[in-house]
């Protein structure tokens, strides 16, 4: 044992592990638990489960490439489908820009017969037109050729798989080269051109018609209406010309600002300006309502441009939106300040156009209140003028009147002296008049008692003789109540006597024996007798004759009955016992209404004819029961 070993041969002695000590001495490091370790079978588990791994890691890579491929064919199909909504979008945009063109041309007439540069014009577009059906010819259409044979040749590939036969593709193979080297020939050439004649368009001067400046519109400091404008108050225009240059200073101080943002970057952002066209082109393609535009968008980007980064695409993005934002600013900006100009300058219109109007009515008041003061005075010296002859005219007017008070109250005096002459005699006139109507009123009132008197004379004759009128006709109409009264009371004496003969008829026909609905119901006396007669029965004949009362009887009680119930319903109860009233009354001494033929032969009755008006009553009383 090496003093290398020391440290894993010693142990902890303890009192209780003698045992565990011993065995430790005598199997030394190992076990007698364990197993001698079999390394070729753990081996072959070792490199069985490597297998099983690398089968796995194959299989995991396998469906990664698959999972890959699907992404890749699944993002290729939804480029394809942004391109087909794209492409005829590019067509239409291609055709309005010819209709344009079109139109343009067609626009331009000749100014003479001599003007022979439009005509040249037509020429040269017949020639682009022709030329471009070439181009499409040459280059265009082999595309599309190749495109059908490499269809065809793969439907007969699939068919040669199938029959089990080998097909070549070296020749195919060599015409597609051939058109990709075709193409990249045109392409270049088309590159060429394309630069020729951007460089020939910037020798012509023709890019500022061609690109949209974002140089912002240079403002004017002061509108010259506001500058050559008549305004009567200084201050007015001086505090309005003091605005507009605020005006101009605040948006001129946002405008640099802004166009010191702008000249931090070139136009294209770093990038060379084809490199930049073609991602502003990829950025508008994907728009916001496409599907998952962004991933899109920068996976397009990224095809484009292999040589970028995505980091550099995103920076780059960023840039341009930051330009575009700051030129839209600027813009919004340029729009702010004419839109507050033109505010500004139409609100210092209307002001500049208050105060005209204001001084106009200032000088109008003051002219108006000169010539009021004029008017004034020349009507102070007119009322002046006035009152002066007024004076006059009230002095002759006063000298005129004392004459004629003067004469009037002469002429006063003479007219009171003959009204006093007159006066006297309408005196005389009138106390004659008033005699005259003295003597006639007394003739009047004279005559009038007269007749007085013998107008009540008249009427008291004619209230003596209403009175005894009245007395007569008062004594008559008590002789009439009187016999009214005797009248009346012999009424009721011969009302009371018809009662009481009506009171004995009914005593006479009122039922005496009582209601019995048995008996009504049960068989006669007759019938029951009839049942007992042992002997053949031996019909009679009926007697079909009348009596007084016109109701026929039959020698059978059966018959008689049948007929008395019939008859009651068809003439009415009360007809009935009516007839049998007047017929008791008219023979007392029959105390039946019916009989038979063998009553006027005989003088005895047959042994049947008591029970058949018993029968007969018995059926009247219970029907008067029910009336």
């Amino acid at each position: 044992m090496s003093g290398r070993d020391l440290h894993s041969f010693s142990t902890n002695y303890r009192g209780g592990d003698v045992e565990k000590l011993t065995l430790r001495m005598k199997y030394g490091l190992g076990s007698s638990k364990y197993k001698p370790a079999e390394y070729k079978r753990l081996q072959a588990i070792v490199d069985a489960k490597r297998l099983e791994s690398d089968r796995i890691g194959l299989k995991v890579q396998k469906n990664r490439l698959a999972a890959k491929a699907t992404k890749e064919s699944s993002i290729l199909r939804q480029h394809r489908q942004v391109w087909s909504r794209e492409c005829p979008r590019l067509q239409k945009a291609e055709e309005e820009a010819e209709d344009d063109i079109q139109d343009c041309l067609e626009q331009i007439m000749p100014n003479g017969r001599t003007d022979t540069a439009i005509f040249s014009l037509e020429d040269y577009g017949r020639l682009l037109e022709t030329e471009q059906k070439a181009f499409r010819m040459a280059t265009v259409e082999p595309v599309h050729q190749l495109k059908e044979d490499l269809l065809f040749r793969q439907g007969e590939v699939q068919h040669l798989r199938l029959a089990g036969h080998r097909s070549s593709w070296e020749q195919v193979m060599r015409q597609i080269n051939f058109v990709k080297d075709q193409q990249v020939d045109i392409t270049a050439k088309l590159q060429a051109e394309y630069l020729s004649l951007e460089v020939e368009i910037a020798g012509l001067g023709l890019e500022k018609y061609l690109r949209t400046s974002d140089n912002p519109v240079t403002l004017e400091n002061i509108p010259e209406e506001v500058l050559n404008s008549d305004c009567p108050y200084p201050e007015l225009k001086d505090s309005l010309i003091q605005a507009f240059q605020s005006l101009s200073e605040r948006y001129q101080r946002r405008q640099k600002h802004l166009q010191d943002q702008l000249q931090t970057t070139d136009r294209f952002c770093g990038w060379c300006a084809d490199d930049h066209q073609r991602f502003q082109f990829t950025l508008s393609q994907y728009t916001h309502d496409v599907p998952n535009h962004r991933a899109l968008c920068m996976d397009m980007l990224q095809r484009l441009f292999p040589q970028k980064t995505r980091q550099e695409l995103m920076e780059h993005e960023r840039v341009w939106d930051w330009l575009r934002f700051t030129q839209a600013q600027l813009r919004v900006v340029t729009r702010q300040c004419q839109r507050d100009r033109e505010e500004l300058l139409a609100r210092a219109l209307a002001t500049l156009q208050e105060a005209r109007h204001a001084h106009q009515e200032e000088l109008e008041l003051h002219r108006g209140h000169q010539h009021q003061q004029d008017i004034c005075s020349r009507l102070r010296e007119k009322l002046r003028e006035w009152r002066a002859q007024q004076e006059e005219v009230a002095k002759l007017e006063a000298a005129i009147a004392s004459r004629r008070r003067e004469e009037e109250e002469a002429m006063l005096k003479r007219g009171q002296e003959k009204e006093a002459a007159v006066r006297s005699q309408h005196k005389e006139k009138v106390r004659q008049f008033y005699l005259q109507q003295q003597k006639r009123r007394e003739t009047l009132e004279a005559r009038d008692q007269e007749r007085l008197a013998n107008l009540r004379s008249l009427m008291e004759d004619q209230a003596r003789r209403d009175k005894e009128r009245v007395l007569f006709r008062a004594d008559m109409l008590q002789r009439r109540r009187e016999e009214r009264e005797a009248q009346e009371l012999e009424r009721l004496r011969e009302e009371g006597e018809k009662q009481n003969r009506l009171e004995v008829l009914r005593d006479q026909v009122r039922v005496v024996a009582e209601s019995d609905p048995q008996r009504m119901l049960s068989d006669t006396e007759a019938w029951r007798r009839r049942l007992l007669d042992v002997k053949e029965f031996e019909p009679q004949r009926p007697l079909y004759t009348y009596t007084d009362t016109q109701v026929k009887v039959t020698s059978d009680p059966m018959q008689c009955r049948t007929i008395i119930l019939c008859l009651i319903p068809e003439c009415g109860w009360s007809r009935l016992c009516g007839r049998l009233v007047c017929t008791t009354a008219s023979t007392p001494k029959r105390s039946s209404l019916f009989s038979t033929h063998s009553d006027h032969l005989d003088e005895t009755p047959s042994p049947h004819s008591n029970s058949d008006r018993g029968l007969v009553w018995e059926h009247i009383t219970y029907m008067s029961t029910f009336q």
